[in-house]
């Protein structure tokens, strides 16, 4: 009986877990090197770029929908219970959510093409570790009150849905300017995996109901399923105390993550269309892909269906045997009409594809002209979209998740100073908070470029109320491209 608990964890320990992706101050900022990665078909303005390994790029963002750690432990007065009961319990919903994404890049550059400097080519490789739980609203209930006073009441077993994984990604794009007012992009991928847990195709019920034989009668229909891969090889080394933990795990994860895991293939697609001289359309879609998972496999299944009526004792013929073990002989019952099994099948999982559509209008020229010619878009030692001072758009995101797309709006506004400086703020809605106000700087001192990002800037006057939160960070060395 201790195996089901299994499921149920994963539902609860899987809120826990910290898959927001929406980078939308890092989308099309030219500026910066990295905003590639959000656009293979970005116009590029560089005749090379380098990151400082391990500091080119760092991001974390988190966040958490129709809850906040202050609603449960903020001191108000008001007991804990009644908080996680009202606030949680019986103030959620299954489309409420908890999720979360770091990544960090271990090596990103990019060179233009000697022959054709119409091309630009991009590599690197980034460590990503991303998670989200729906919130399991009868699990949750079952868990917090039990089934008394639920009679009839069918406890949904599809409220269960979780995902997360580590991995690394190898990566290498082209871009080309393929005319005047077109750029296109597209990058390939190769996924290795260090770790994947995944519970999203569950189905069946719980319900009591009057029994025949005794006063209640439990009826479970189940078809459930938890797949993991490389966790069970990471809690043998947790378990083993002749290896040092932090070695034997960094270990594991450096194997792994050099293609000694599991491994998939992605690609990412992108454009940028100049539709005048001051305004420009792109779109993007990144991580098409998919993932075969075939080491350390350990899934867990609960498939079947059976009613049980609890004890059902005969006296005193139940007395005959003082050894007897009533409760063990329910489990029993129950695991034979319900098996409970594992197995070591290799399964795919399918990557959460992400969408971007912008539109971008310059205005405020500070180059040397505002006329528009005939000419290719690199008109000095930047990009021309670099010789406006000020910069106006709007962007859509989003992104496929286990109950439907995760969408979010975002307006802009970038000012330039010079060469030097650029800053853009952003206000962007989503399920998340309708008042997340964005800021962004990229620095440029000689061919040194740092960028620092931050998302949701309300929400640190109290971060334990915040829903959402969100930073980038980063270094580069840039050679600025003359047409």
């Amino acid at each position: 009986m201790r195996n089901y608990s299994l499921l149920i964890l994963s539902a609860l320990g899987g809120l826990f877990m910290l898959q927001a992706q929406n980078k939308q101050l890092l989308y099309d900022f030219q500026e910066i090197p990295q905003s590639l990665m959000l656009n293979p078909g970005m116009q590029t303005p560089y005749d090379w770029h380098a990151g400082i390994p391990l500091l080119s790029g760092f991001s974390f963002q988190a966040g958490t929908s129709g809850i906040s750690v202050n609603d449960i432990f903020a001191n108000d007065g008001v007991d804990i219970n009644d908080k996680v009961r009202q606030r949680a319990i019986n103030g959620l919903n299954i489309r409420d959510e908890i999720s979360g994404v770091y990544q960090i890049e271990v090596l990103y550059g990019g060179f233009r093409g000697r022959n054709n400097p119409d091309n630009y080519f991009s590599f690197g490789i980034y460590n990503e570790g991303v998670g989200i739980n729906y919130w399991p609203s009868d699990l949750a209930v079952l868990a917090f009150d039990g089934n008394a006073g639920q009679l009839n009441r069918r406890f949904d077993l599809s409220h269960l849905k979780t995902r997360g994984e580590l991995l690394n990604v190898f990566h290498f794009g082209w871009n080309r300017n393929w005319s005047r007012d077109l750029t296109v992009g597209a990058r390939a991928k190769i996924y290795s995996g260090i770790l994947n847990f995944h519970s999203s195709t569950n189905d069946g019920y719980f319900v009591t109901t009057p029994g025949v034989n005794n006063i209640l009668a439990s009826t479970l229909v189940s078809n459930m399923q938890l797949r993991t891969s490389g966790l069970q090889g990471i809690k043998d080394v947790l378990d083993d105390d002749s290896i040092d933990n932090g070695s034997g795990i960094s270990s594991i994860f450096t194997k792994r993550g050099f293609f000694g895991g599991d491994l998939g293939l992605g690609l990412d697609l992108g454009f940028t269309y100049q539709i005048s001289s001051r305004t420009y359309i792109m779109g993007s879609l990144l991580d098409i892909g998919l993932m075969y998972h075939s080491g350390d496999i350990r899934n867990f299944t609960l498939d079947g269906n059976a009613t049980i009526e609890g004890l059902e004792l005969i006296l005193p013929d139940a007395l005959e045997d003082p050894n007897a073990d009533f409760w063990q002989d329910l489990v029993d019952q129950i695991e034979a009409f319900i098996p409970f099994e594992e197995n070591n099948n290799n399964y795919v999982t399918f990557r959460p594809t992400k969408f971007y559509g912008a539109i971008r209008h310059n205005f405020g020229e500070d180059g040397p002209s505002g006329e528009w010619c005939d000419c290719n878009y690199l008109t000095n030692s930047k990009d021309s979209n670099l010789n406006y001072k000020n910069s106006v758009g709007g962007q859509i995101y989003a992104m496929n998740r286990p109950r439907g797309p995760q969408v979010a709006v975002t307006a802009f506004y970038q000012r330039r100073f010079g060469n030097a400086m650029a800053l853009r703020t952003s206000y962007t809605v989503d399920k998340f908070t309708y008042t997340n106000l964005g800021l962004a700087l990229s620095f440029q001192a000689g061919p040194v470029n740092f960028y620092l990002m931050g998302d949701n800037l309300l929400g640190y006057r109290n971060l334990a109320a915040s829903h959402y939160a969100s930073f980038q960070f980063g270094l580069n060395i840039i050679s600025w491209h003359v047409n």
